[in-house]
């Protein structure tokens, strides 16, 4: 076999290859400068991830193209029964709402506003097998922030981790690093849902082995942590496993978002601005002119 490297020119240039990427990781972990110089990038980046993703837009194109006729009624027939069970239970909802609304008339409460969202399109997935993540076609030009709820059409997917100009990459529930804290749907008992680095199932972190928790139990997410919203569907309880030995029960459940299939995903546009930096927040007063103006 022919060695890779014959003469002394190549072997120094992969010398200097090498070191040279020892120093752009230096000065990754080490500058500031080199986040811009990402974004950049990322701005240089993009035409490219459309490109990539275009063949697979024509191939879902054609697909629906050339789909049958036959397919096609049944489709229209089921999308009819469904529609009528939709605006049946939108009936109920508006009597729901009605009432809702009566009863906090009552309790001198407020109204609930609903969040503002936008839409966004899936335009690339990261291939790391250890990070559940994916690319979206919105960014900061379009106010996209870190931190952000994202949804589909049946739950909560993730939340944003990181923006450049024109993307942002989203990180899912079922990603090892993330935590979001529920509540089950049937009587309130609030936990934290951690991903396992697995695509269809997460796990309830500290569930008393006493706590009423049973299988098919709906999660929603609680509110706290002021980073999601209230009652959006995040999984459904699959197995419950008590242990007489261990004070917690292992609690598994299924995302309710379909995490490897939807390609349209929803951005919530919560009330509450953007988690900033308290270094920057100056408009606050310090705690000493709070406490002397009280």
């Amino acid at each position: 076999m022919n060695p890779i490297f014959r003469g002394g020119i190549p072997r120094l240039f992969f010398v200097i290859l090498v070191i040279l990427a020892i120093a752009f990781m230096i000065s990754d972990v080490n500058q500031s400068r080199t986040k811009e110089a990402r974004g950049v990038l990322s701005l240089v980046l993009t035409p490219i991830q459309w490109l990539v993703d275009l063949p697979s837009r024509v191939a879902d194109d054609l697909s629906g193209v050339l789909v049958s006729r036959r397919a096609l009624v049944k489709e229209n027939n089921q999308l009819r029964s469904e529609m009528i069970l939709l605006e049946q239970q939108v009936q109920q909802m508006a009597s729901l709402i009605a009432e809702n609304v009566r009863l906090r008339e009552l309790l001198n409460g407020r109204e609930r506003i609903e969040n503002e969202i936008q839409l966004a399109e899936l335009i690339g997935v990261n291939p790391d097998p250890f990070q559940h993540q994916i690319i979206l076609g919105k960014g900061s030009e379009d106010g996209v922030f870190i931190g952000q709820p994202v949804l589909d059409s049946r739950g909560v997917l993730g939340q944003v981790v990181d923006t450049s100009h024109y993307t942002c990459r989203v990180m899912l529930i079922t990603d090892a690093r993330h935590a979001l804290p529920v509540e089950i749907n049937r009587n309130g008992l609030r936990a934290i849902a951690l991903g396992k680095g697995v695509l269809d199932e997460i796990e309830l972190e500290h569930v008393p082995d006493t706590a009423d928790v049973r299988v098919g139990d709906l999660l929603v997410s609680s509110g706290l942590g002021g980073r999601f919203p209230y009652g959006y569907p995040v999984a459904t309880v699959t197995s419950v496993v008590r242990d007489p030995g261990r004070p917690f029960s292992i609690v598994k459940a299924q995302p309710a978002a379909r995490l490897d299939k939807s390609r349209h995903l929803l951005l919530v546009n919560d009330l509450e601005k953007p988690i900033q930096d308290p270094a920057e927040n100056t408009d606050q007063p310090s705690t000493e002119e709070a406490v002397s103006d009280g």
